[in-house]
Formats: structure tokens, sequence, C-alpha cells
């Protein structure tokens, strides 16, 4: 056997290597060993401690969303799908509002603002009474019809976070398909919800539930889409093209009778002259032989779902006008000595509350009310909007804001209290979606009223508090007319 040799002493002040060959970690290197494993141990805690908290929260919103069996029905997904959209649609307007609106002087940004409806809100106004009837011819196909809204807006979200930071002519094009979208998806949930009622709600405390889920979700979008806007202008539509894509999916999980449409008939909104006993005979009574009974219309529901309709459609002008009119007013001349911004902060956070509030306030309203409850609200914004007038301020705004948001949420709850209760359900889809483009029309004519109007806060109030005053006159008629009570409920339609 060879003889194995000594190992070689190290030089002096060398460490000792090992006989393997490896070298040993120094002081330094050992310090800087631990350094990391310290910070990979404390990364990984907190990032369980995050999936805790994810998890947690995910579980406590699952079994609020789905209480008092909206699980079991499905209403659940809706009201999620909702909160997504709500969610998508908030990225989308922080996008434009900061490149129409805040990144620009007074005089131009109305000047954009007013190309802005010209070019999106005068075709959807021709579009929209399309919608409606298009949809009634696809009563077998909802969920395609909720995905495809969604994914539109995420294709046109990741167009338009192209051309956002031009502010050019291509934005406005893109901006319409956005909007047709999302309203063909409002008309569409409206008319989703009865399929996903559960037998523990009724459809006003359903629609409450949609709504407030919606609203929270805009509140969580907003401050988000403003730190995406520092990072870049295109950034809050890719957060939306990525939101919108989940949404498309999402649509597709709805139960299957979300589709279905057993005993729908289709209603028009004008009223007709019917040959008596029609009205009142759509599927009660067996087909008299001859030419076909006429088409069902809105006015044969009975005369409480018109006093409604009417109110709301004032109110929903309501909004339009101050959400345009105010923009720019509080923007060129804010008041209580406060910044643009920060009077444009309190004004929207009054409404976001008003909102919120009216939404809360419908898991209350009871059903027989319905016409109380709107003429209630109708008074409520028209007081407002006096005050207003009388003794212009910040807090009289921030009052009509707040007040115009609770009557618009409750009294569009209570709309359709009645229209589950009035309309035979042989026609209650299509009426749910006449109605709801009827009130997207009504936000369009407010908002175009609220750009031409010249920029005084007097002015513009007493335009605002004549136009619900008079609405108020004709509901407070109305109602002397149907009762508190309205007429009785008729029999449902299979």
């Amino acid at each position: 056997m060879p003889r194995q040799q000594p190992p070689v002493p190290p030089a002096d002040g060398a460490e000792p290597q090992p006989e393997d060959g490896s070298t040993s970690p120094g002081p330094d290197e050992g310090h800087r060993h631990g350094s990391r494993n310290v910070l990979v141990r404390s990364a990984s805690a907190a990032g369980l401690r995050t999936g805790k908290v994810v998890n947690g929260t995910g579980r406590r919103i699952r079994r609020a969303t789905a209480a008092e069996g909206a699980g079991e029905s499905g209403l659940a997904k809706l009201i999620e799908l909702h909160a997504l959209n709500s969610f998508g649609d908030m990225l989308i307007t922080v996008a434009l509002a900061s490149t129409i609106f805040f990144s620009v002087p007074t005089g131009e940004a109305r000047g954009r603002v007013a190309l802005y409806l010209l070019i999106t809100m005068a075709p959807f106004a021709l579009l929209a009474p399309v919608i409606g009837p298009l949809l009634d011819r696809l009563p077998h196909g909802r969920r395609a019809a909720m995905a495809m809204s969604m994914l539109v807006r995420a294709v046109l979200a990741w167009t338009m976070a192209g051309t956002v930071s031009t502010g050019g002519l291509a934005l406005y094009p893109e901006a319409l398909g956005v909007l047709v979208a999302s309203k063909a998806y409002g008309v569409v949930r409206s008319v989703v919800v009865p399929r996903l009622l559960p037998p523990q709600l009724s459809l006003v405390k359903a629609n409450s539930r949609v709504t407030l889920a919606g609203l929270l979700a805009t509140g969580l979008a907003a401050p988000l889409g403003a730190g995406l806007h520092l990072i870049g202008p295109g950034w809050p539509l890719r957060g939306a093209f990525l939101v919108f894509v989940i949404g498309t999916l999402m649509a597709f999980h709805l139960p299957h009778k979300v589709d279905s449409a057993k005993g729908e008939q289709r209603a028009v909104l004008h009223a007709e002259d019917h040959p008596a006993g029609h009205h009142l005979g759509l599927g009660h009574h067996p087909a008299p032989a001859g030419p076909p009974p006429p088409k069902a219309t809105l006015r044969t529901v009975g005369p409480s779902v018109i006093l409604a309709l009417r109110a709301m459609a004032a109110l929903r002008w309501l909004v339009g006008f101050l959400v345009m009119f105010l923009a720019f007013l509080l923007r060129d001349d804010p008041v209580g000595g406060l910044a643009p911004t920060a009077t444009l902060g309190i004004v929207a956070v009054a409404a976001g509350t008003g909102n919120a509030l009216g939404s809360v306030l419908g898991s209350w309203l009871r059903t027989r009310g319905s016409e109380a409850t709107v003429t209630a609200m109708l008074l409520l914004a028209t007081g407002a909007a006096v005050a207003a007038t009388l003794w212009y301020g910040l807090v009289t705004v921030a009052l009509v804001a707040g007040a115009a948001g609770v009557a618009a949420s409750l009294s569009k709850l209570a709309l359709d209290a009645l229209i589950q209760r009035d309309v035979p359900e042989a026609v209650r889809t299509s009426a749910f979606a006449r109605s709801e483009t009827l009130l997207q029309l009504c936000w369009v004519a407010g908002g175009a009223v609220g750009i031409l109007l010249p920029l005084n806060g007097a002015l513009g109030l007493t335009v605002a508090a004549a136009v619900v005053g008079l609405a108020l006159l004709v509901t407070v008629r109305s109602l002397f007319k149907v009762g508190l009570r309205g007429p009785a409920a008729r029999p449902r339609v299979a």
C-alpha cells in the first residue's frame, strides 16, 4: 500500500481546509447565510399569515353572500359576479376620468366631456332601446350574454390602455363599446335575479344585496385604480382587463336555470288599448278562437309600476344631472373655502354613502309600501334640491348629493318589488329589461343637461329642483288614485 502523506500544514494566518477539498464558510459568509435564512423564514411566515387572512376573508364573504338560501339558489354567484363587474367598471372610470377630466384645465375638460357625451351617449341613446328586444330574443343565452359583455370590455380595456394617454378620438368609440357592454350586462342582471331568487328572500332584499356588493367593490376599486394610475395612465385599464377576463369565466358558472325562459313573453313600454278583459287575461283564460291576443304591455301590469317608473326616471335624471353639473361646478368654483379636489371628494363620499344607505335600507323595505316609499324618496330629493338652491354651500351640496343617492337606490329597489308583485311572470323578465333601459336613457338626458347649463350653482340646482318637483306632483296625484297598497297582486303565470 502506498504510504499516506501527512497533511500539509496551512500557511500562517490561513484557515485549515477540509480534507475533501470543500471550503468551510467564513464568519462573514455564515452571517450572510444566517441573515438569508431569517429573511426566508420571515417571508414564509408573513406569506402564511397573509394567506390565512385572505382565506378567512374569502370564507366570511362567501358566508355573507350565501346566507338565507342564496348559496343554494345560485344568487351568491350572481352577487360575486356583480361585485367583479362593478370593480372592473370603476377601474375604467378612473382611467377615463384622469384623462378626460382631471388632466386638463376646466374649460378644455368641459369640451372633452361634451365630446365624450356626444360620441358615446348619443349613439347609446339609439342603441339602448335595442338592447331589451335583442335580449328578449336570447332567453336561452343569458349566461353567454353576460360573459360576452365581460369579454367585450376586457378586449376594449386592453385596447384603450394603449390610447388613453393621448386622449385622442380613437378613445371615444372604444369608450362607447364599454358603455354599451356595461349597460347590456346591467339589463341582463336585472332579469336574471328573479330566476335565482331563494324562497327565504324577497326580490327587493335580493336586489339590495346585489347592489350593495357592487358598491363595496366600487369603493375598493377606486383607490386601487388611483394607485395604478400613478404607475401609468394605462395600468387601471390593464387591471380592468384582468378583472373582466375572470368575470367572463365566472358568468358560465351561474346556474343553468338562468337560461330558462319558461312561460315568458315580451312586453313593451308604451301604452296600448286592449279589448275588455285582454289586459288581465294573459295566461289566466283559455286562448279564444280567432286572431291571437295582443302582447302584454307595461301599462297592463297596473298603475303602481307606472307610478314608480315615472318617479324613478326623474330620480335617475337627477343623478345624471348632478354627476355632470357638480363635477364641473365644484372644480371651477369650489365651495366651503376648500380645494377643488377636496370639495369633489366630500360630495363624492356623500353620494356614495347615500347609495350604500339606500341599499341597506332596502333590506328592511316593506313590499306593500313601495308606492309610498318611492313618493317619500322623491319628496326627500326635492327638499334637498330646494334647500341647496336657497342656502347654497358645501353642506347643502353634499346633502343633495347624498339625498339623491339614497332616493335613487331605495326607489330602484321599490320599483323592482312592484314589478315582482304586479307583473305576471309571463312578462316580468321583459319588463325588467325595458324599465332598466328607460332609466339608463334618463341618466343620459340628465347628464346632457348638466353639461350644457352655465356653471352657476343656484341656476343649476333650481333646474334640478323644478324637474324633481314636477315629478313629485305627478307622483302624489297618482298615489291618491293608486292608494298606498296598490292593486291586488296578480296570480303568477308559469
